[in-house]
Parts: structure tokens; C-alpha cells; sequence
């Protein structure tokens, strides 16, 4: 939490609800924008004093699974517009996803092993992200090149030769995305974004 206020607060209105009354004070000393609240997340009438229905994002991250998930799902009932939950346990992720309760479940687990994949991907990846528990992967490349040099550039998204079970889902092209349709034609500095099984 501390590193994200961090992160933050130059640019947004941050507030961190602490319950231990020294750590606050630590997190207040800490950080220079960010307001720092002693009190407990899951208390109605704390979070309906500090508006939580206006707050575009809540992120739930401490060490508790249990409390993390409990006070998302309360903040989203209250009217939050994003909840974001650290959750550690991956029954939960997927309970807490495919129920729709979280918006977003972060899993420290899958992000170190998107972080490896990325690593032995190298070349042109820019990310990958193990999805589903390993079952499938969806990786962000980078398309270089002209259609003398390059296998992909130049070419539409159905003439691109793909290995078994890969698909092309999206082309990020500056800041536009577009959906992979059939007779796109991929161009130099084209994000595409794969999914594998």
C-alpha cells in the first residue's frame, strides 16, 4: 500500500485506511499528498463519510485474503465504481472473478510467473500472463519491420502463419486497439496481443 501511495499521490487523490494507529502514523510521515485514515475498511460508516460511492478505484492489499475480499466486496456494494483485491489464494481469485464481485483480483503468484515468461520469451515480448492457472497465455509482441524483412508486417491477420491453438485477439497501433478481424493488415510497431493454449 505504502509503495502505491507512493506511486500515486503526485497524480491522484490518494487515502489509505490503516487499523494499526502506529503504522499510520508511519504512513503519514511517509508520504507527502496522501491522507492517511486510522480505522478499519470493513466500518460502513468510515467509508460512507469518506464518500466511497465517488472513489473511482478501491485496492484491497494487505496480507489477509479474507479481509481483502470481505471489505472489496462491502466497498463494491456501496457503490465504488473499480474494486481491486491482492489475493494470494487462487481458488479465490477464481471464485471472486467468475462471481463478478472483484473487478480486478491480483495475484502475486501470476504476476511473478508472467514476469519469468516475459523473461525467457525475450526478443519482441513485452509481456506475458499465464491465465487461467496455466492453461492458456495471453503475450503482448512487438511486430518489426517491412514486408521484405518481417514475417508478420505487411501482412493481414490471416495470412500470418500461427502455431496450433494461437490466436491473434488485438492489434494496439498508437493508442488505438482494434479487434484482430480477418484483413487487418499488421504494420511496423504493431502491439499484438496472442493468446496461446
Amino acid at each position: 500500500g505504502l509503495h502505491l501511495a507512493k506511486s500515486l499521490e503526485s497524480k491522484y487523490q490518494v487515502k489509505i485506511i490503516e487499523r494499526y494507529p502506529e503504522r499510520a502514523g508511519y504512513l503519514s510521515e511517509a508520504l507527502n499528498k496522501t491522507i492517511v485514515l486510522q480505522g478499519d475498511a470493513a466500518d460502513q460508516d468510515m467509508l460512507r463519510e469518506e464518500n466511497i460511492e465517488n472513489m473511482d478505484v478501491f485496492c484491497a492489499l494487505t496480507n489477509d485474503d479474507e479481509a481483502n475480499i470481505l471489505s472489496s466486496m462491502l466497498v463494491k456494494r456501496l457503490g465504488a465504481r473499480k474494486v481491486m483485491s491482492l489475493i494470494n489464494r487462487h481458488a479465490y481469485v477464481d471464485l471472486m472473478e467468475s462471481e463478478g464481485t472483484i473487478d480486478v483480483a491480483i495475484s502475486p503468484q501470476q504476476i511473478t510467473i508472467s514476469g519469468l515468461l516475459a523473461h525467457v520469451r525475450r526478443g519482441d515480448v513485452v509481456a506475458v500472463h499465464s491465465l487461467r492457472r496455466g492453461a492458456a497465455e495471453a503475450i503482448e509482441a512487438i511486430a518489426h519491420g517491412d514486408s521484405a524483412t518481417s514475417k508478420v508486417v505487411g501482412k493481414t491477420v490471416e495470412q500470418v502463419k500461427l502455431p496450433e491453438g494461437t490466436t491473434i485477439g488485438a492489434i494496439i497501433r498508437g493508442d488505438e486497439v482494434m479487434m484482430a478481424h480477418h484483413d487487418i493488415e499488421i504494420m511496423n510497431e504493431d502491439h499484438l496481443i496472442l493468446f496461446l493454449l
